[in-house]
């Protein structure tokens, strides 16, 4: 697959650049077989449920369902195509829920804010943000969300 051309407008920014209560959407990405099937050899998932559309259409899905943990991956990209990023700093975890299926052919994004911020107290120069993240699909409906902990330079004095 090829990379996306992306231009950006806005700088990266360090922690002390953010600000509580700030807001970003991302672009759209399209949940296509061809993508969900590419996951599944990333991921060595074969589960029928994802890849066989004979036992899927018979399951309660009704028809092929992405990976739980494509959605979450997928999320993640889409954040890092926002306008609103920060310099390349560290992932701390993420904690995720899984609320709806994703179907074949649905256009996802996703919005973020900063809930909250910290300096870290291990490791002077970096804070902490805790990102509250929402996987959406065309249809408005939140299918997947949960929260991104990231650690980010500060500005240096």
């Amino acid at each position: 697959m090829p990379k996306p051309a992306i231009s950006f407008t806005t700088p990266e920014r360090y922690w002390d650049d953010a600000t509580v209560g700030d807001e970003c959407s991302s672009p759209t990405y399209v949940f296509t077989a061809e993508r969900i099937d590419a996951y599944a050899e990333v991921s060595g998932d074969f589960t029928p449920v994802h890849v066989d559309e004979a036992y899927a259409n018979a399951s309660h899905f009704g028809g092929r369902v992405a990976h739980g943990l494509m959605g979450l991956s997928v999320a993640d990209g889409l954040k890092t195509q926002c306008e609103y990023r920060f310099l390349p700093g560290m992932s701390l975890g993420w904690t995720w829920d899984f609320l709806l299926p994703i179907k074949i052919n649905d256009v996802v994004h996703v919005k973020f804010r900063v809930e909250s911020m910290r300096a870290s107290r291990s490791k002077p120069g970096w804070g902490i943000v805790i990102l509250p993240c929402e996987l959406i699909n065309q249809h408005g409906q939140v299918v997947q969300k949960g929260e991104h902990r990231l650690m980010i330079p500060r500005r240096p004095a």
